[in-house]
């Protein structure tokens, strides 16, 4: 009889590392349909939400982030990476794993380094431009890294032999097509003939900055017929923002969420998105040509999130704002403007396919896959396999 094929993906945190991860485990179950595919994450992170929601099963291990912010915290790290990598060797053992994947973030390092501990083969998935603390650690355990930017490569160990593959996207944003589905979505969505929608995404976490400028335009703009404002909040602070919208009576023009649920729909729906810069939205900005005005959040490690954005601004395919430069008025004039010209949305939505930047994303989870079977002892090819 032979062994199914056993994988243990580390993901956690926020949905930049836990959507890829899903959308790896996808691809694999493509493959090889009898796969026994599970999650490491912690009880913090959305992981424990968006994970079984995806129909797979997540084991919670004792990890913290690999943070300064920690304060005096910061300096128990090393027992607590030790302590859950020894949880992730006794689950790998268990679950019989052939081989363990990192996709980035705190909890994955755990599970690389189980991996290591176990004497299985591990690989490890960099998904922005600048590596995260995590994978910076867990390279050093693993000689297998795949990349979604060139760029990141060189912030690696020497000893690592990093390829470039791609962000892991989900099957309907892979192949989505913006055009032929824009009149469908936009019809579902309930935005009129002849209006511009205007996405401002905050992340899957949201982001405070981009919620209280896009309440602040929305209220300038109360009066306009000819804009709508789609407002993703995240689930803190939805309420607020709904009652603010009411107040004021911008809520004929604009309509906040907690999360995208189709987020397939609303792109195909948007003339222009506003967001921050993690590494999968700009992957699937590049990769469906969505114009963007990227606000990078400041704080991320390394400032990754600006050299993120900078792969779809340097080609003509987004526009950079800072965080502190954004308010109602200043998206009013970025926004506004970009709103107010067809003829360089259009441009911009056709710049990142003519420099290319997306066409590896759409293919990305199966690539990923790909290495993974062969550390698995898998033979496989690259053919796109699509449910």
């Amino acid at each position: 009889m032979n062994t199914p094929l056993s994988v243990v993906i580390g993901a956690g945190g926020t949905g930049g590392h836990i959507y890829p991860g899903l959308a790896l485990a996808d691809a694999l179950r493509r493959r090889v349909p009898d796969a026994v595919i599970s999650f490491v994450g912690t009880e913090r992170g959305l992981e424990t939400r968006l994970i079984p929601a995806a129909g797979y099963p997540l084991h919670t291990v004792d990890m913290i982030p690999f943070d300064r912010s920690l304060g005096a915290k910061r300096f128990t790290l090393p027992v607590a990476l030790l302590r859950s990598g020894r949880q992730c060797r006794a689950l790998l053992g268990e679950q019989g794993a052939q081989v363990a994947v990192g996709m980035g973030g705190y909890p994955s390092a755990p599970v690389i380094l189980g991996a290591r501990l176990a004497g299985l083969p591990s690989i490890i998935h960099e998904s922005n431009a600048v590596p995260g603390r995590a994978n910076a650690f867990a390279a050093r355990l693993t000689p297998h890294v795949a990349l979604a930017f060139e760029a990141s490569g060189a912030g690696l160990p020497a000893s690592s032999r990093p390829e470039v593959v791609g962000m892991p996207l989900s099957g309907p944003l892979a192949r989505l097509d913006r055009a032929a589905r824009r009149v469908d979505a936009r019809r579902e969505l309930g935005i009129p003939e002849h209006t511009r929608l205007l996405l401002v995404n905050g992340g899957s976490l949201g982001a405070a900055r981009l919620t209280e400028a896009a309440i602040g335009l929305a209220e300038r703009l109360r009066h306009r017929d000819d804009i709508r404002l789609l407002i993703k909040t995240g689930p803190a602070a939805l309420d607020t923002a709904r009652a603010r919208l009411r107040l004021t009576g911008a809520d004929r023009i604009a309509q906040a969420v907690a999360y995208l649920d189709r987020i397939d729909q609303t792109y195909a729906a948007a003339d222009l998105v506003v967001c921050r810069a993690g590494s999968a939205t700009v992957a699937e900005l590049a990769t469906i040509g969505l114009p963007a005005v990227l606000v990078p959040y400041p704080h991320a490690p390394g400032d990754h999130q600006t050299h993120n954005a900078r792969t779809l601004t340097d080609v003509g395919a987004g526009v950079l704002l800072r965080d502190q430069d954004t308010t109602p008025l200043s998206l009013e004039n970025v926004a506004g403007s970009l709103l107010a010209d067809p003829v360089r949305l259009r441009a911009m939505g056709e710049a990142a396919a003519s420099a290319g930047i997306g066409a590896h994303h759409r293919d990305a989870a199966d690539r990923l896959a790909l290495r993974v079977l062969r550390l698995a002892g898998r033979t496989a090819t690259l053919t796109t396999v699509h449910s």
